[in-house]
């Protein structure tokens, strides 16, 4: 398992953040942004280029 932090969570660290939920060998443990979590879960999840992601997205505790 590689886990992976990923720095920066805008076009392209979206796109290696559903690159990733495709894969079995790879964990992402964490993600840095100055953005608000609740707003990155949202992007995530409606994607206006990739379409909506079909898994839930949440944020826990903080962000």
């Amino acid at each position: 398992m590689i886990k992976v932090g990923i720095n920066g969570f805008g076009r392209i660290g979206r796109n290696v953040f559903r690159a990733a939920l495709e894969r079995d060998d790879y964990e992402i443990v964490a993600v840095n942004d100055l953005t608000d979590a609740k707003m990155l879960a949202h992007l995530l999840k409606y994607d206006s280029v990739h379409v909506t992601l079909p898994d839930p997205v949440e944020v826990e505790g903080d962000g």
